[in-house]
């Protein structure tokens, strides 16, 4: 098998994801909704901010007399403050206060303390369901802290007075005005104006206000959320579906796993598999848009082949159910309605259905003249086609010779053999083209031994049922058999085969064939497609 394409183009992205465009706009709906939903569903929290600034100045150690601390250093100051604000019992404090069942817990987890930056302020955040709670908490826990940090302040200033005034103390007279003295006198006198009047380090930089919007849940951030992730998980299960999916899709999959032209496209139809035998002396055997189909694959054979002399076409598909006798069925009987001479081949000796879809006599067969039991005349049943009004010429008959009744042993062996190739040659050279239906390619190896006998190869793909693993391999096998590959044919399509001009009635590729070669009308006296 060919490898797997690791780089798509940006036609094939654009048609997988028309192709997977309900799951992926599924997945964004429910994601989208969820995010929406969840985001209303949950409660309402507002945050009040306020903040708290740190004067870290050295003085008040210096003026008690200690060494001062690494103070330069503006991430341990940040620390330092940071832990200052969490300890001690301001959460406590706050939630005596307030009352209200609140307890010193509950505003611990409600109170969150962050730096500002690179800068000396630490900002408190309370979140409540309610806005003026939250703000009440904020202001409430910063001012607890600065009182405590003022009264944790005066006592430490209190204490180095005492130690100052001890030291004074065990001066002699002469020492208490030398130089020790005198600064001992002074820095007594600076504690003491600073215990007086209440020195703080921390100062309430900003109260906190009362907050208009809530800060969760943020519905907008969440939805747009949703929305890119909505897309995201769309865009990746599309083409993981499409990765697991191994059916070919679209009719321009066929071109790219055979790399051979399109010829056609036949829409899915259920008069295209009935009894027709029946049903042709009553009306047209099918309706204008498949008709039309097959009328294009016809002229296409010749377009694109306009320097091969192309009379015998094998109709071949990788596995069962592809509909390939279907498709040489109506090519046949298209060609034919259009005056050509031709004979529909069946090579399938091992389970053949023309018979069953043409509604034919069962007999003699192909089988019976490859044994030289009778001769290709004997085994050939003409069938009467009805031709639509102003459409072909006259003498409309389509030639068919089946498999047979008895089916053979050795199949394989007789298509491989002399009397195989002399009964295409002798088909040649009485008809204007041979339309021949082979048992499926990657089934059984029967057909191989035709490849190399015809003039032309048509591979068939049902779309959304043949596998591209076994069209892969069938583009192997023939890509390496030399085989004269023709074109593809993609069969079962949703979308229908060619569109009808409005008021027209004809098909916008039936005017493309017109514009080529006059009218496919025209090649039906010279066909050798």
């Amino acid at each position: 098998m060919e490898p797997e394409q690791t780089n798509l183009s940006f036609e094939q992205v654009v048609r997988i994801l028309r192709r997977q465009a309900p799951w992926v706009l599924l997945c964004f709906v429910l994601v989208v909704g969820a995010a929406y939903g969840l985001s209303k569903s949950k409660t309402k929290k507002y945050t009040a901010t306020a903040a708290v600034t740190f004067n870290n100045n050295p003085i008040s150690q210096q003026v008690a007399g200690l060494s001062s601390s690494s103070s330069n250093n503006l991430v341990v100051q940040q620390d330092n403050n940071l832990e200052l604000v969490k300890l001690g019992d301001s959460a406590a404090k706050t939630a005596e206060l307030l009352g209200n069942g609140l307890t010193a817990q509950k505003i611990s987890e409600s109170v969150n303390v962050s730096v500002k930056g690179e800068t000396n302020v630490v900002e408190v955040s309370a979140t409540s369901t309610s806005p003026a709670l939250a703000a009440t908490i904020a202001n409430t826990y910063t001012r607890q802290f600065v009182k405590q940090q003022q009264e944790a302040n005066r006592k430490f200033f209190k204490s180095a007075l005492a130690l100052v005034n001890r030291q004074l103390a065990q001066l002699s007279p002469a020492q208490r005005f030398g130089s020790d003295g005198l600064d001992l006198e002074e820095r007594a006198h600076t504690l003491g104006l600073l215990t007086e009047l209440g020195y703080n380090n921390a100062e309430i930089a900003e109260e906190a206000l009362v907050p208009s919007s809530p800060s969760s849940p943020k519905t907008k951030r969440n939805t747009l959320l949703g929305v890119i992730l909505g897309l995201v998980l769309g865009l990746g299960l599309a083409f993981l579906l499409e990765r697991l999916d191994r059916r070919i899709r679209q009719p321009e999959d066929l071109e790219e796993i055979y790399h051979l032209p399109l010829l056609g496209v036949v829409p899915k139809s259920g008069a295209l598999s009935r009894s027709s035998r029946n049903d042709r002396d009553k009306g047209p055997p099918l309706p204008s848009a498949e008709a039309e189909a097959f009328s294009l694959i016809r002229a296409h054979l010749r377009f694109f082949n306009v320097d091969r002399d192309v009379r015998t076409v094998v109709i071949a598909s990788p596995a069962q159910s592809d509909g390939k006798t279907t498709i040489a069925r109506h090519l046949a009987e298209a060609a034919a309605r259009l005056g050509s001479r031709v004979l529909l081949l069946e090579v399938d000796l091992r389970h053949p259905t023309l018979v069953q879809q043409l509604d034919l006599e069962a007999g003699p067969g192909l089988a019976d003249v490859l044994i030289g039991a009778i001769q290709m005349e004997e085994a050939t049943q003409s069938v009467d086609l009805r031709v639509p009004s102003g459409k072909g010429v006259g003498g409309n008959t389509l030639d068919v010779m089946a498999a047979g009744a008895v089916l053979p042993p050795n199949p394989g062996e007789l298509l491989e053999s002399h009397a195989m190739g002399a009964v295409l040659e002798q088909a040649k050279s009485a008809y204007d083209l041979v339309v021949i239906d082979t048992p499926p390619l990657t089934a059984v190896s029967d057909a191989f031994p035709l490849l190399s006998k015809v003039d032309g190869v048509v591979i068939v793909g049902w779309v959304g049922r043949s596998r591209r693993d076994a069209a892969a391999q069938l583009h192997q096998v023939l890509a390496s058999s030399g085989a004269p590959l023709l074109g593809v044919i993609a069969n079962g399509s949703k979308s229908g085969g060619p569109v009808a001009y409005t008021g027209a009635g004809k098909s916008s590729a039936a005017v493309t064939s017109a514009n080529g070669a006059s009218a496919a009308q025209e090649l039906a006296p010279t066909a050798k497609t």
